[in-house]
């Protein structure tokens, strides 16, 4: 996975992006999990996480992987 700088902010971030949109309420936490792990073991490293996906429930399956 090739890895870019993200505009200016001098952050680095995987070329492809994974949305999260139905990590809310549409995947349960195991399906989830699963595909984050794949994104993972392909490089990516940039999640989209935007506030306005279901009831922030994307945020908290996401935070939940790493803790």
């Amino acid at each position: 996975m090739k890895i870019r700088r993200m505009g200016r902010t001098g952050l680095k971030v995987s070329e492809l992006c994974l949305g999260t949109m139905t990590f809310g309420n549409q995947c349960d936490q195991a399906t989830s999990f699963a595909i984050m792990d794949q994104a993972d073991a392909g490089g990516v490293c940039f999640f989209d996480t935007a506030d306005v996906y279901p009831l922030g429930g994307d945020e908290d399956r996401c935070s939940d992987l790493h803790t």
